[in-house]
């Protein structure tokens, strides 16, 4: 006679309505995998109302465990570069969440949530002090990581969509925060130019192209493009300011002291493989 468990290898892990299922981890060892709940940076309210994120502030994700551990060494989704997606999906317990669609902020907030459920908040890596550039390695504390609120308007609720003033051309643009499936599609595009020899790095101009959705009301591809790539560059400067300083998310910063020069500075955090490894 067949076991739950037995059916539910059956159906790779899907099991059909009705079928009831076997915690084993509770069932047979006392144990219930640790739930939390996760700040959304966004608030949720970039999301359009027929969305399970509409005016969500916070999700809930199941601590990693070594299934998310197979995800991370999954060569075909490095290869890929959906590790981080499939990993957050696999520890949503709202499985209706479209994960790349998702703003980057709050995919980074469930990112690091992820990691202090996994390994600790403790996070030892190497970073490169900004007064001497002596190279050293520094324990941040991930837990202290300030949450950057969204504080800026949409133009409409439910809607991922901003306002801003170029102070150059005098155009109004207006632009979206970068979404998970945009962040993957700028990697993939950075990653083929390099392996055909591009000799120029594209990255300011491919950003903007991801984030601008319209400018004086234009939305055609062909005129926004050919805008970027002859915008003053004081309007893409400003511009890209603006958007960094008010996109939601995690504020990866943290203090390190210098063992060198002994000045303590505010760095930025660098994600190494230590980030998901912390032995690695």
């Amino acid at each position: 006679m067949s076991t739950d468990t037995d059916r539910s290898a059956l159906f790779g892990g899907a099991v059909p309505a009705g079928i009831q299922t076997k915690d084993v981890m509770r069932d047979d060892f006392g144990f219930e995998v640790p739930v939390e709940s996760v700040p959304l940076p966004s608030n949720g309210v970039v999301y359009p109302a027929d969305s399970p994120l509409h005016d969500r502030e916070t999700v809930d994700i199941r601590s990693m465990t070594a299934r998310e551990e197979d995800i991370l060494t999954s060569r075909a989704l490095i290869k890929k570069g959906t590790v981080i997606t499939e990993l957050i999906r696999s520890c949503l317990t709202d499985k209706r969440i479209q994960v790349q669609d998702m703003l980057a902020g709050d995919r980074n907030a469930i990112m690091v949530a992820l990691r202090i459920t996994g390994y600790g908040a403790d996070y030892a890596v190497e970073a490169d002090c900004p007064k001497c550039n002596t190279r050293s390695k520094q324990n941040f504390n991930l837990g202290e990581m300030p949450i950057k609120r969204i504080t800026v308007e949409p133009v409409s609720k439910g809607q991922n969509v901003f306002e801003f003033k170029l102070p150059v051309t005098k155009k109004s643009v207006h632009f979206k925060f970068l979404t998970g499936r945009d962040e993957e599609e700028i990697n993939t595009i950075q990653e083929r130019a390099k392996k055909q020899g591009a000799l120029a790095d594209n990255i300011v101009t491919t950003r903007l192209q991801y984030s601008i959705v319209a400018i004086d009301g234009r939305t055609d591809r062909g005129s926004i493009n050919g805008f970027i790539r002859n915008m003053p560059a004081r309007d893409s400067m400003l511009l890209r300011k603006f958007i960094d300083a008010n996109e939601p998310g995690i504020d990866m910063k943290g203090e390190l002291d210098c063992p060198s020069c002994n000045e303590i500075s505010e760095v930025r955090v660098p994600l190494g493989a230590s980030f998901f490894w912390p032995d690695a």
